[in-house]
């Protein structure tokens, strides 16, 4: 009962998000202008060869932590500098404590610093005794605001230059004007002489260099220059995972870095400090300097072989920049410390289960962060791999626990949607194609509003299958149809017109398998891993793909769940080893086959002449990297229309649409202004829940725009 509690806690601080409109302009705008800022800088450049390289050196140097701890601990104490190893984030704090007291320290100046603020130094140093200033003008900001960031590059991005002046005003006892040139100038002149009088100061670091003992310091400000340089005593507080072999491997990092994080092709200042330096204030005019490595279960997940990939982080803040959940409700309710999707991640190794058991459900899946990723870290499916451990520690709940029951049992799960037709009855609206209204059992009254959800189909695709099967007398090309439960049983007009499209060329056979069921990825997305391993385990049994030259479903979530997916879950199902694999590599879309396989072309089709916009499924061009092949297909037959942030998602998510309804109702309200805003007459996507989610939204609306999958408007003008 506690965590129902608590889970409807979190719902109401999203709510509450949701309702910060300054917060929601300012991350739409800046979340609009990152992919334009990045494509340019990232112009010319082997982005996924670069990404490549980052990750293989990173893991590299994630395996060799304790030698290259070691390395760099004798070079640096070679030249002076004291190097320290904490275990903990606690053990870290109490090391720059007492290198305080034993330098006689009274005041910190502190450059920008994640890891301190994963181990909330700044608590700990305050309540020693120290005085603290954050020399970062956002984390100045939220540091006088007692705020945490919310984004690890731009920690005030949630705030208006209108609450920064009343902030500066509170400062410094005068009015100050929202100017944001002139709040900049009030910023630097409050913070000069906090440089002047501080003892210490605290920096983190984006690289450690082993092979020369060197800290690296990637900023905007120019702020950690002086934090490192002015003060007597300074200390680094660096995550183990920053140890890199040689200037080389930084220098490869940096070409990703600002990039990454901000569209910049390199940042204002990168600062390499080797040794101390020369310091007037302290004793033998030579600076004091002390690295702090920190452990905090580092070197645990480096010898994990799922999540040691975590430690590649760049701390380039891109998978917040992209996010389209973090976008509407900002880093404060989409992390704990770190932002973003490695943040959901993060919060749970760094600090604790119950800070991130609802963060980790508050993902919708749609693969942006991984895509963007510059270590080419697989988020999305990390964040599902907490949330199945959360899940296995702490019990599962009630509701997912039955879905993976019924989802496991393929009989059972068929025979429940068939009876649905029967129970839906008196629910649904006159015409039979929508439900009127669910059992409050199913979903509140309140949270259903914003779209209409359809009924099932009084017959499915699997039924028919014998009666439509088309004969081919000889076939170039053996496709086996995988469908889905959705186009199975409640879309199978959209299965059909795609077997009409396919037998229109008369060279394919076409094969449905009866024993396929759901792919499995509903119940992987509530966390229910060992359902979804039994529902991938029943599916690649169902097929021989030996059989087969491809495996065709029109469902783009389903196919990037069979492709990329299955490989994962079934990877200890040693006897299945080499059919999960071929299952796999024959796995195609709809678009891609008609597209670029079967070479479809527009003289099949009567052109419509119509204006169409399309909805890209997150899966489709992110997944399965499917752009160009639904466009061109829609041209055939009528006028492709682009509109505006195609690839952004819809926000259905399954069954993250029914757990964070105002989320998916904000997020559809968005994709429907965009749709409608390119004045087309209809909308194609591949991907029946896409079309479930913005036709029900288009439904409830009021809209007159047509949603289909991008087979139907095609079979429709087929000649």
């Amino acid at each position: 009962m506690q965590t129902a509690v608590k889970i409807e806690e979190y719902l109401q601080e999203v709510e509450e998000s949701l309702g910060n409109e300054f917060q929601r302009k300012a991350l739409d705008t800046f979340a609009v202008a990152y992919r334009t800022g990045r494509a340019n800088a990232f112009t010319g450049m082997d982005v996924k060869g670069l990404i490549e390289e980052i990750a293989q050196a990173k893991d590299d140097g994630i395996r060799r932590m304790d030698e290259l701890y070691r390395q760099f601990k004798q070079k640096a104490e070679s030249m002076g500098v004291h190097v320290h190893l904490a275990e903990t984030a606690e053990e870290a704090n109490r090391i720059i404590a007492r290198i305080a007291k034993d330098n006689d320290c009274k005041k910190v100046i502190k450059a920008k610093s994640m890891t301190a603020e994963e181990t909330h130094l700044n608590n700990h140093l305050e309540a020693e005794g120290l005085k603290v200033v954050e020399s970062d003008l956002g984390e100045w900001i939220i540091q006088m605001r007692g705020e945490g960031p919310s984004h690890m590059v731009m920690p005030a991005i949630h705030l208006s230059r209108y609450q920064v002046a009343d902030l500066f005003a509170g400062v410094t006892k005068k009015e100050q004007d929202p100017d944001i040139q002139k709040l900049v100038k009030v910023a630097r002149r409050e913070l000069r002489k906090e440089y002047v009088e501080a003892d210490m100061g605290i920096s983190g670091s984006n690289f450690a260099v082993v092979e020369t003992g060197t800290i690296g310091l990637v900023t905007n400000e120019g702020n950690a220059r002086l934090a490192t340089t002015l003060p007597r005593v300074h200390v680094a507080l660096v995550g183990l995972e920053k140890l890199t072999p040689t200037l080389h491997d930084a220098l490869r990092i940096l070409r990703a870095l600002p990039r990454n994080a901000t569209g910049q092709q390199i940042t204002s200042y990168v600062t390499w400090i080797t040794g101390p330096n020369e310091c007037k204030s302290a004793p033998d005019n030579k600076k004091v300097m002390h690295v702090v490595f920190l452990d905090n279960g580092r070197k645990k997940l480096a010898k994990d072989k799922d999540f040691a990939q975590i430690l590649r982080c760049i701390r380039c803040g891109a998978c917040a920049n992209v996010c389209p959940v973090y976008r509407l409700v900002g880093g404060h309710k989409y992390g704990h410390v770190y932002i973003g999707a490695i943040g959901l991640i993060m919060t749970y190794f760094f600090h604790g289960k119950d800070k991130a058991k609802f963060l980790v459900q508050n993902c919708v899946n749609c693969g942006a962060c991984k895509e963007v990723c510059a270590a080419g870290i697989d988020l999305p499916r990390l964040i599902k791999e907490i949330h199945a451990m959360i899940q296995d520690e702490d019990g599962h709940p009630a509701q997912s626990k039955l879905m993976g029951m019924v989802l496991k049992n393929r009989t059972l799960f068929h025979t429940l949607l068939k009876n649905m037709r029967w129970a839906q009855k008196p629910f649904a609206e006159r015409d039979g194609q929508y439900i009127r209204h669910l059992p409050t059992v199913f979903m509140k009254e309140k949270d259903q509003d914003f779209r209409k959800l359809p009924t099932i189909a009084d017959k499915a695709f699997r039924d028919e299958w014998k009666s439509i099967k088309p004969k081919v007398v000889n076939p170039t090309l053996r496709v086996a149809l995988f469908s889905g439960c959705v186009q199975d049983f409640v879309y199978p007009e959209q299965m059909k017109a795609a077997v009409k499209i396919i037998a229109s060329t008369g060279t394919v056979e076409l094969d449905y398998p009866m024993q396929q069921s759901c792919c499995g990825l509903p119940v992987n997305m509530m966390g229910e891993k060992q359902a979804a391993v039994e529902v991938a385990r029943q599916n690649v049994q169902a097929f021989d793909p030996s059989r087969y030259d491809y495996i065709m479903t029109m469902c783009a979530s389903c196919a990037s769940h069979l492709k990329h997916g299955y490989p994962k879950l079934l990877e200890n199902e040693t006897a299945l080893a080499s059919k999960v694999a071929q299952f796999a590599d024959k796995i195609i879309d709809f678009s891609s086959l008609i597209h670029d396989v079967l070479q479809i072309s527009s003289m099949k089709f009567n052109h419509s002449g119509k204006r169409i916009g399309y909805h890209a499924p997150c899966h489709l061009c992110r997944g399965l990297e499917v752009r160009e092949a639904p466009r061109e297909a829609i041209n055939m037959a009528h006028d492709y229309v682009p509109t505006s942030e195609e690839e952004v998602c819809c926000g259905f998510g399954g069954s993250y649409s029914m757990k964070f309804p105002a989320i998916s109702k904000t997020l559809l309200a968005k994709k429907m202004a965009n749709l409608e805003a390119g004045d087309i007459s209809a909308v194609a996507t591949d991907c029946p829940g896409c079309v479930m989610h913005i036709r029900g939204g288009m439904k409830a609306a009021g809209k007159d725009i047509e949603v289909k999958h991008v087979a139907e408007l095609l079979a429709e003008r087929l000649r």
